[in-house]
């Protein structure tokens, strides 16, 4: 076994990494961009060096700095992880000349396997079913036109060199397509340097299924069981669990047996996942991920492995068991957990997560802790959290359990998305596809609703006991008053309103009139934790201040409040409102409008790229282009003016 391990990665699967590496022995050696030098993983690993700044281009993707420091540091073997070097047979044929061990598959499967056209080529050979499409040569507009008309509307745009939903675009009429093409054609050069594309028949109720294979240097290839990943957004998985429910025995076995048949085609060895999409009984092999899987958790959970450590024994020369594959036990389901907001189109968040309690009693797979930043420069994911049961039922109940245990604060993310997707009745009831978030947006991201009385009665105790408590005379309701009651007025705007909540103290007792509630009884007990009696009911609530923003947790539902001076004078803040800005720094793809342009509410004005993730400025409103803040290809902070909106009657034409 190897003395020496470098990881080549961040986050939480460098963390998740060296857990296992440090078990087995072995010392591990971590690699840091700028913006990651207090990062866990660094923190974790018993050496750790810098490579360079914190666009992943200039550290993360650098190959030849990483080789350096592992031939500096002594490293026998790296460890991609999964995402940036992870699937370059580039960067494997360097470890290899430079005489270290590629934890993955061989240079040349990886470049098989790496191009979505070469792959299905392969497939077919091997006699595995692919679905219908166009995967030639020829990448001129005109003819992926043609071979677009030819398969029939919806086709689905994929990029050639892609995965995790970058470059892939739905398309459901010829007239949309060739803005469609272009986007994707955008999203697949930046995401991998490459902006060739396939077509496939879009099949309208499909499921996500994948098996997880393993395969060793001796001519050995496994399966070790289904996961179904159906559940997704942005093209991007947010739920996984295993095995894959609701297969009949045949088609489970025909998955298992073509993708072993897809291992085996291209000479395969370590860990591998072989994606299909599943309609009915039918099934075609849609990619093959040459590394190790995000949901790799829900195998381990079903099998009882460890899936790093058999890749450590694998690359170091080791056979599988002639057991394999182990028997599934029981359910596995994992979840997401994301700084982003389902809605604002999943767009991702940016800060400093101020409070992180994970739940117990499951495993929770992170690279943060609380006091860390979620920055621009990858993937805002905080943690994979995974439950486990008896049965499929067992696994969810357990997993909502812990959801609802889970408390963040400081900054905008999908955990009350997560609770509602896995509460949902068809979710329980397995009525899974890829469109299952879509077609549920309603229930799964309510609109915008104002905070019940109760929770902002809560909220207000907890706030003056704990946060404020104290910190001024003007701050304290138990004061002495010769007539009435002490008096305290806080002033809070929720996701739909401006909210007023008023404190009165007569006598101890605490009473909350909220807008114009009745009262409300309440008190605080902060030595256990924030916790709030509401009527004399006594509920966990837990707040997070940053500067004036308040993240609440409340009988399970999360609110993000605005704390607003009760006394300053209203007005002033209409000035701006036809300023459209960048919500998160990134940099601008593509400009759509000119000043002097007319535009529709809705109408799309500029595209920004941030954290992978292609992201669409629209006019809130009709109007007329007053002013562009910015250019084509420009980096942008956040607040930055992309542009500003004149009413639709202003004459806003250029001199």
């Amino acid at each position: 076994m190897f003395r020496s391990l470098l990881i080549a990665n961040r986050g939480e699967i460098a963390c998740r990494i060296i857990r296992t590496a440090q078990r087995m022995g072995i010392r591990c050696i971590a690699v840091f961009s700028e913006a990651d030098a207090g990062a866990l993983h660094v923190a974790l690993a018993d050496e750790a060096h810098p490579i360079g700044p914190a666009l992943a281009r200039d550290s993360y993707l650098r190959g030849d700095h990483i080789i350096a420091v592992a031939r500096a540091a002594g490293a026998e073997a790296i460890h991609p992880g999964y995402g940036f070097l992870s699937e370059n047979a580039d960067f494997a044929e360097a470890c290899k000349a430079a005489g270290i061990v590629f934890v993955g598959p061989p240079a040349a499967a990886i470049r098989a396997m790496g191009s979505k056209a070469e792959s299905k080529a392969l497939m077919v050979a091997a006699g595995v079913p692919v679905v219908p499409g166009y995967h030639g040569e020829d990448q001129s507009e005109e003819r992926l036109a043609t071979e677009a008309a030819r398969i029939g509307f919806p086709v689905l745009i994929k990029a050639s060199a892609g995965g995790g939903g970058k470059g892939m675009r739905p398309v459901y009429s010829a007239a949309d397509f060739l803005d469609e093409l272009a986007g994707a054609r955008r999203e697949a050069r930046s995401a991998f340097g490459d902006d060739r594309v396939l077509l496939e028949r879009y099949l309208q109720k499909p499921r996500h299924v994948e098996v997880q294979v393993f395969a060793d240097r001796h001519g050995r290839a496994v399966h070790l069981h289904t996961r179904d990943c159906s559940v997704q957004r942005r093209h991007q998985k947010v739920l996984e669990e295993a095995p894959a429910p609701d297969l009949s025995p045949a088609l489970r076995e025909r998955l298992h047996a073509a993708a072993v048949a897809a291992a085996r085609a291209v000479g395969y060895v370590n860990a591998g996942t072989v994606e299909f999409i599943v309609e009915g009984e039918d099934a075609f092999f849609m990619e093959m991920n040459t590394r190790l899987q995000v949901e790799h958790p829900v195998t381990e959970m079903i099998t009882g492995l460890d899936l790093v450590e058999w890749q450590l024994r694998v690359a170091a020369g080791e056979a599988l068991p002639d057991d394999w594959p182990p028997d599934p036990v029981g359910h596995a389901v994992e979840v997401r957990l994301y700084a982003e907001d389902p809605a604002a189109d999943y767009r991702p968040s940016v800060g400093t997560l101020r409070h992180f309690s994970p739940p117990g009693g499951v495993r929770v797979d992170t690279g943060v802790r609380a006091g860390d930043s979620i920055t621009p420069y990858y993937d805002p994911m905080i943690a994979k959290i995974v439950a486990p049961g008896q049965d499929r039922a067992a696994a969810f109940g357990a997993l909502s359990q812990a959801l609802g245990e889970t408390q963040l604060g400081g900054l905008t993310t999908n955990l009350g998305f997560l609770r509602r997707l896995v509460a949902h009745p068809a979710m329980r009831a397995g009525e899974l596809d890829t469109g299952f978030a879509a077609r549920h947006a309603e229930a799964l991201i309510p609109p915008p609703r104002e905070a019940p009385a109760a929770a902002l009665a809560a909220f207000a105790a907890v706030y003056r006991a704990g946060p404020r408590g104290g910190s001024s005379p003007w701050d304290r309701v138990e004061g002495f008053r010769l007539f009435g009651a002490a008096e305290d007025l806080i002033l809070v705007r929720d996701e739909a309103a401006i909210r007023r909540i008023l404190l009165h103290n007569r006598r101890g007792v605490v009473e909350a009139i909220v807008d114009d509630a009745p009262p409300i009884r309440v008190a605080a007990d902060l030595s256990l934790g924030q916790r709030a009696s509401v009527d004399g009911v006594w509920h966990p609530v837990p707040i997070t201040l940053d500067e004036d923003v308040v993240s609440l947790t409340f009988a399970g539902e999360d609110y993000t409040l605005r704390l607003l001076d009760a006394y300053a004078p209203r007005g002033g803040e209409a000035a701006a409102e036809g300023r459209l800005s960048a919500p998160i720094p990134g940099r601008v793809v593509q400009m759509l409008v000119n000043v002097g342009d007319r535009v529709a509410r809705g109408q799309v004005v500029a595209i920004l790229e941030a954290m992978k993730t292609e992201i669409r400025i629209a006019a809130p409103a009709e109007g007329i282009v007053a002013h562009v803040g910015c250019a084509e290809g420009d980096s942008v902070e956040e607040g930055t003016e992309i542009v500003t909106l004149a009413p639709p009657d202003a004459d806003a034409t250029p001199p």
